[in-house]
């Protein structure tokens, strides 16, 4: 968790500037730089919660692991990379990247991004090749507005296109559907 605190010296590292930004902060690191973004509307915030809800049920009632949403940091490492991805999920096997007093740190099983007007190149292109090159195993990418969702599969250390589809999306990785 981020505390309010008075600076003392000035920063030392990108990681400390990052850290040093106000709790709720919409910010990411992505190799070494600071991208800020507005608050999302309310179509991406009502995508959010249909399938945390579908995704909290199904990994509850088969014990699969845990679900975090946005604004939640993501420490991919200690240096240059941490991100705010939409929702998070975490398989039992991984929870020990889960400090539940503070935040991930280390790579998460599944990913999602619910795509914003005017950013789709930060989640399509630099955050996708981002969550592939620290080997999340499962990448969403969800459009609020055309319904379209994409889920990538890591494989070979490469991301593949699994599913696209309209309205719903298929997970090899959860082995189910959801629809939103």
């Amino acid at each position: 968790m981020r505390k309010n605190f008075e600076i003392e010296s000035p920063p030392r590292t990108i990681m400390q500037v990052y850290q040093s930004l106000p709790e709720g902060t919409l910010a990411e690191l992505i190799d070494n730089i600071i991208f800020m973004s507005p608050s999302p509307i309310y179509r991406h915030q009502k995508v959010i919660l249909t399938l945390a809800v579908q995704l909290q049920k199904n990994l509850e009632e088969k014990g699969l692991g845990i679900i975090a949403f946005a604004p939640f940091d993501v420490y991919l490492d200690e240096t240059s990379n941490a991100v705010q991805p939409d929702l998070v999920v975490v398989l039992k096997d991984n929870l020990a990247i889960l400090n539940e007093e503070g935040h991930i740190h280390g790579v998460p099983d599944l990913l999602i991004e619910i795509l914003s007007p005017g950013n789709t190149q930060h989640d399509t292109v630099r955050k996708k090749n981002l969550y592939e090159k620290f080997g999340v195993k499962e990448y969403w990418i969800v459009d609020p507005d055309s319904k379209r969702a994409s889920v990538f599969q890591l494989q070979n250390q490469t991301y593949q296109l699994h599913y696209e589809g309209l309205g719903q999306i298929e997970s090899p990785l959860l082995n189910l559907t959801l629809q939103f």
